[in-house]
């Protein structure tokens, strides 16, 4: 095993490891909040969208639009998102984070890097400085392989 197979080991397991702890914590709050993966999901999306329409929600989520308005339809009865007519096209609906909405994303980004604040507490000194180094080459060499439309902040 040469040093980059190795390499390639040793992010493979940083990435298992640091997907299944971030995803605990929001999967934990998506259960305490009683939304599923796909109703979570969603809100990413309109999150990400600030306003967007059923059908692009069927289409990120790969189901019909009539199966993505019944999922959203608890979401709009419960008062996690606004459901409005499309000023552009009255027959299409407008998707948007009431302030409920908002409040479940934001604790959500939290409680999914709450494990990295602890993972970071343990570092000090030369360590930390090592770790972040390290990091920053990184992210540095991960932009230079990234898709365009990634690589220029378009996650679309």
């Amino acid at each position: 095993m040469d040093k980059s197979d190795i390499l390639a080991e040793k992010l493979h397991e940083w990435m298992r490891v640091s997907m299944r702890y971030s995803m605990h914590g929001f999967v934990r709050h998506s259960k305490e909040n009683g939304l599923s993966m796909p109703q979570m999901a969603a809100l990413m999306r309109i999150y990400r969208d600030k306003r967007c329409g059923v059908t692009e929600v069927g289409e990120h989520l790969g189901v019909t639009s009539a199966a993505a308005s019944q999922m959203l339809d608890r979401l709009v009865r419960e008062g996690i998102i606004d459901r409005s007519e499309d000023p552009d096209d009255r027959r299409g609906k407008r998707l948007a984070l009431t302030g409920a909405g908002l409040k479940i994303i934001k604790e959500g980004f939290e409680s999914r890097q709450e494990w990295l604040l602890k993972l970071a507490a343990q570092f000090e000194g030369d360590e930390a400085r090592s770790v972040a180094r390290a990091l920053d080459l990184l992210v540095e060499r991960s932009k230079g392989l990234a898709p365009t439309c990634i690589h220029e902040g378009k996650n679309r």
